[in-house]
């Protein structure tokens, strides 16, 4: 059974940082292109970072590029995404996703966590 769980959101003053992580189980986690995509209240998804199987290649929405850093464990089987600089707009439900190809449409990725808030706010 798939199961990726994420942790590490909760509320946070702008300027401030969070470190997310999701904990990969169920599918061979090394093999997969890993994603970070947030959704805000009365929006679309939003795709915010990639990274490849081996960790070495990665990208960002020109919104959060900058602040925020993707990375990945393979040992451990676990996605990390560290936030910097928080602000205001990035409040969302920050879900993982899986996918055995690279795509930024992520409409078409295979596995998703069920997503975990964050907050930024005064």
């Amino acid at each position: 059974q798939v199961q990726l769980v994420e942790s590490g959101g909760g509320l946070v003053q702008p300027g401030g940082s969070l470190r997310l992580s999701c904990a990969a189980s169920g599918f061979t986690f090394n093999t997969y292109w890993m994603y970070w995509v947030r959704q805000a209240p009365g929006s679309g998804l939003d795709w915010v970072s990639a990274i490849n199987t081996g960790g070495d290649s990665t990208s960002y929405a020109d919104s959060v590029k900058g602040r925020f850093t993707i990375s990945r464990d393979n040992a451990k089987n676990t996605l990390y995404l560290q936030m910097n600089n928080l602000k205001s707009g990035d409040t969302a439900v920050y879900h993982c996703a899986a996918s055995k190809g690279y795509s930024d449409y992520p409409y078409e990725y295979e596995y998703w966590g069920q997503g975990i808030q964050v907050t930024v706010s005064s």
